[in-house]
């Protein structure tokens, strides 16, 4: 590579950009969960951050450290919902303009919101186009800077700033459980726990239907797949990033894949038991957690919940199945 990885360093100076602009998101209990896995369970609510999810700390970051002459230019970004608006509304605050490629299958509530934040959507197919290139040409035709959704420096070191935010509110964990789908969080999460909190096991969890990062991690090189299909929108990626995947082969412990079927599951029990939206992508995490049960009991865990932006209808249809 080029260029070096990013380090805990470049968290830090993230967390100073966007301070006052992100929310310091809460961290939730339950002493359902907890009595469940026999462990202490700390949920860092990130579905309860601006545009409700982790994304607009990656997102106003990156944006944040433009010129003059990119402001003016614009941004462009692809993305199935949460980066969508987490650009959108960033350039908003920022006042760049934005041009975001989205699938057109994308939650309806995803597309309505990005545009409501002023940006212009360009739809496509996920199953026959390829957003990347889309993304490029655009880029190219009309002189705006490409910020794509995980593989990014900027975007990773500003969503390692939710995991720091839990370090340092509620000090040292056994384990970390983060979701994944091209590994920005997980990626900013796991440079920031070997800075904090260096004993602490940095777990990854995808879904079944969509584990390329899983077969990429024990195959020891990048793996790439068809569009998974998945309840898991925000994890329906198709490779790790060229600078995500060396952070997690070198800081991750080990990486986990669970099906829709659990993720409901979850959904189910963050709106009985913790009265909270959670999309299901959000839910890999928790999902982690409970698949390997027995072996969290007696530890301290963090999840990130990653986000709460679904469709009401959808989201209503899954818990009454």
């Amino acid at each position: 590579m080029s260029n070096p990885l990013p380090t805990f360093d470049d968290v830090a100076r993230a967390a100073t950009r966007i301070k006052g602009h992100a929310h310091h998101t809460p961290v939730l209990r339950s002493s359902t969960i907890d009595q469940r896995l026999g462990a202490q369970i700390f949920f860092k609510a990130e579905n309860l951050q601006r545009i409700g999810a982790f994304k607009f700390r990656g997102a106003f970051n990156a944006l944040s450290r433009f010129s003059a002459e990119q402001r003016r230019s614009g941004v462009v970004a692809f993305s199935s919902g949460n980066h969508a608006q987490a650009i959108a509304l960033s350039a908003r605050m920022l006042n760049i303009p934005a041009t975001i490629v989205m699938p057109e299958d994308a939650p309806a509530a995803k597309i309505a919101a990005t545009r409501g934040y002023g940006a212009q959507v360009v739809l496509f197919d996920r199953y026959t186009q390829d957003r990347e290139a889309i993304g490029k040409r655009l880029a190219q035709e009309q002189g705006l800077t490409l910020i794509p959704p995980f593989d990014h420096e900027d975007v990773i070191a500003g969503q390692g700033t939710a995991a720091m935010e839990l370090f340092e509110d509620h000090g040292a964990f056994d384990r970390l459980f983060v979701c994944l789908g091209g590994g920005g969080l997980i990626s900013g999460s796991a440079l920031a726990a070997k800075a904090l909190a260096p004993d602490c096991e940095v777990i990854g969890v995808e879904p079944l239907a969509g584990n390329d990062v899983q077969q990429s991690f024990y195959q020891g090189k990048i793996v790439s797949i068809p569009t998974p299909k998945t309840l898991a929108d925000g994890a329906q990626t198709q490779a790790a990033g060229q600078i995500t995947f060396p952070i997690i082969q070198r800081d991750v412990s080990q990486i986990l894949a669970v099906t829709d079927q659990e993720l409901v599951r979850c959904m189910r029990f963050f709106a009985e038991r913790m009265k909270i939206v959670v999309e299901p992508t959000g839910c890999l995490g928790l999902a982690g957690a409970l698949q390997m049960g027995e072996a969290l009991k007696g530890q301290r865990i963090g999840v990130i919940i990653s986000g709460g932006n679904i469709d009401l209808p959808k989201f209503a249809e899954l818990l009454s199945r």
